[in-house]
């Protein structure tokens, strides 16, 4: 008989301070867990790449590039009270080629596991597709947040149709200001605000963006092009700010200083959504068609912005139902397009953010939480369940 008693459960995952969507995410799911009295606070195994100094959340530390880091940290969770093990998964973030060590850590476990994916790319590596063939393997489930991923899931990396859930990616709620008010507060009255934010790197496609802002301030003179967020930790340490300085003498050359502000910072969760809520238009010109989900793309969703996106896997799914305008790959001139038109289309604009805020009220934080609690207990119900017919 299984018990209704609370019950321990720990994420791996990258964790704050470290600037990673990853931790983010992580940090927002674990504090809405908080709040539901089926689970006592969730703990984290943080996979740390630097000094950091962690909340007493944090009961252990993997070193990102130590392959006996992971046998080391998996017997010692094996010692403890934890009864269920949550991998947030993407492949950047462990040690090894493309991840591998994550599985000296899987295989030395001896407690179930549920694991979140945050990448799912439908043509893999073999590494790659080891890796997630494996973790589906020894998973009781598998959550992606894309319905159009699952089908990838069974096809290319062999996991159970009944093992699969799909959850939306969490927005934090926050009560904001009116657009209008916050963008008078910023001295930007009048004026219509285009953003696009995230650590900055060349897959985002912002070049793209840039040119298509140079095609719409030939007609529309006031917009503003918002490019929010630091250079990516990883892009830094390779090639310092080139990327970042190329934008910017693009933006120069083109004459559009006055239409294109950057905020070089990596942004709290409250400026992110601060941004957003003074946004028209929320672009992702993003050059990978294989991207299954996007932080940015959600949160953007969450607060009802109008989203002008290359067709990305997870754009195309999320901009569905007339919930924004997907333009070409790699293309300004579809980019310019697109704006163009909401701008000039402010009945269309207004249809448009009011289905996106439908779908991004259910994405809120609180409601993707009970999502998550649910099948954390039934999993690790099942697996109770199964053990003591084995006993």
């Amino acid at each position: 008989m299984v018990s209704n008693r609370m019950r321990n459960i720990a994420f791996l995952s990258t964790y704050p301070p470290r600037e990673c969507g990853l931790a983010t995410f992580t940090q927002d799911l674990v504090n809405e867990l908080d709040k539901i009295k089926l689970i006592n606070r969730p703990k984290i195994i943080a996979v740390s790449n630097g000094d950091y100094e962690y909340d007493d959340r944090v009961i252990m530390e993997i070193k990102q590039h130590d392959r006996e880091s992971y046998i080391e940290a998996a017997k010692k969770l094996n010692d403890t009270d934890i009864e269920l093990l949550v991998i947030e998964h993407e492949y950047g973030i462990f040690g090894g080629e493309c991840g591998e060590y994550l599985l000296d850590f899987i295989n030395n476990l001896q407690i179930p596991i549920v694991t979140t994916l945050h990448t799912v790319l439908p043509k893999p590596s073999g590494k790659q597709r080891e890796i997630l063939k494996a973790l589906g393997q020894r998973s009781k489930k598998v959550v992606t947040m894309a319905k159009n991923t699952v089908n990838i899931l069974t096809s290319v990396y062999e996991i159970a149709p009944d093992k699969i859930e799909v959850i939306h990616h969490g927005v934090p709620f926050r009560v904001m200001e009116s657009r209008e008010k916050l963008k008078e507060k910023h001295g930007i009255k009048g004026r219509k605000v285009i953003s696009t934010f995230g650590l900055i790197n060349p897959g985002k496609g912002i070049e793209y963006g840039i040119e298509a802002i140079s095609e719409v301030a030939k007609k529309h003179k006031d917009v503003l092009y918002l490019i929010l967020g630091q250079t990516h930790p990883c892009v830094k340490k390779e090639s310092g700010e080139s990327y970042r300085e190329k934008l910017e003498r693009m933006v120069r050359s083109l004459g559009i200083e006055e239409n294109v502000w950057f905020v070089n910072k990596y942004l709290s969760k409250e400026e992110i959504i601060h941004y957003l809520q003074l946004s028209d238009i929320y672009m992702t010109p993003y050059l990978g068609k294989d991207q299954a989900v996007s932080g940015t793309l959600a949160y953007a969703v969450g607060y009802g912005r109008v989203i002008v996106s290359t067709p990305y896997s997870y754009a195309i799914e999320m901009l569905s139902e007339g919930r924004g305008l997907l333009a070409e790959f790699n293309d300004s001139k579809s980019l310019a397009e697109c704006i163009n038109y909401v701008l000039e289309h402010p009945e269309e604009k207004k249809k448009m953010e009011q289905k996106t805020l439908s779908l991004g009220r259910t994405m809120m934080w609180g409601n993707v939480a009970k999502q998550y609690a649910k099948l954390f207990i039934t999993s690790l119900e099942d697996y109770l369940k199964g053990e003591a017919l084995v006993i």
